[in-house]
């Protein structure tokens, strides 16, 4: 029979996976083969490999044909309604929170350590040409690939273009378009993205 509790309780976590390594023990006795279970599913039907003690919300979108794999390090948590795209390499205690969009082109999108995502950003590595002579459906597709560093935060809505490459502890503002590469613990925001300080505490540039 159904638990309606325990079937909130996983709703709950697929929307707010930060909750998982919180549970409690008799909470745990359920949630670690039910992820085992989903995990193991995911890595049949596509070429997804799981590090440990992960969490991937089963309303979670992934596709990696073979030679577009998505690897996800140790300690990472994908939410609800996520799409992820192969090529991608996820690094260790990297949360990908609800509705975010992360689309590898063939170049691939490389996310470092302890970065954060947050709902509803869009990553694509991959642009269409813009030639006059054709139409925009026909033009050619290039891709040069996203690189995130450690421990960067990226606000709700944030969009990156293809070739940016955005470095450590750099923040990213809610609602941010990032078109060119961003330094290390600089805090930029807008449409383009523009730099306006950095991290408190941070060393000199």
């Amino acid at each position: 029979m159904t638990d309606p509790y325990r079937e909130q309780h996983k709703q709950r976590l697929a929307y707010m996976p930060w909750l998982y390594p919180r549970l409690k023990p008799r909470h745990r006795a359920w949630a670690e083969p039910w992820q085992a279970a989903l995990q193991a599913e995911w890595s049949r039907l596509e070429t997804v490999h799981f590090g440990v003690h992960c969490f991937v919300a089963p309303q979670a979108r992934l596709f990696a044909e073979p030679g577009r794999d998505i690897r996800i390090g140790d300690h990472t948590h994908l939410a609800a309604d996520c799409v992820l795209h192969g090529p991608l390499t996820l690094g260790e205690h990297v949360s990908i929170n609800h509705h975010a969009t992360l689309e590898g082109g063939a170049a691939g999108i490389e996310i470092g350590d302890h970065t954060r995502i947050a709902a509803y950003a869009t990553l694509y590595a991959f642009d269409h040409g813009l030639d006059a002579g054709a139409l925009v459906r026909e033009q050619p597709v290039r891709s040069r690939g996203i690189r995130i560093g450690r421990d960067v935060w990226l606000g709700a809505r944030a969009g990156v273009v293809d070739g940016v490459t955005i470095g450590d502890h750099a923040v990213v503002g809610m609602g941010t378009v990032v078109t060119r590469d961003v330094p290390p613990w600089t805090i930029v925001a807008g449409n383009p993205a523009r730099p306006i300080g950095r991290r408190p505490g941070a060393p000199p540039p």
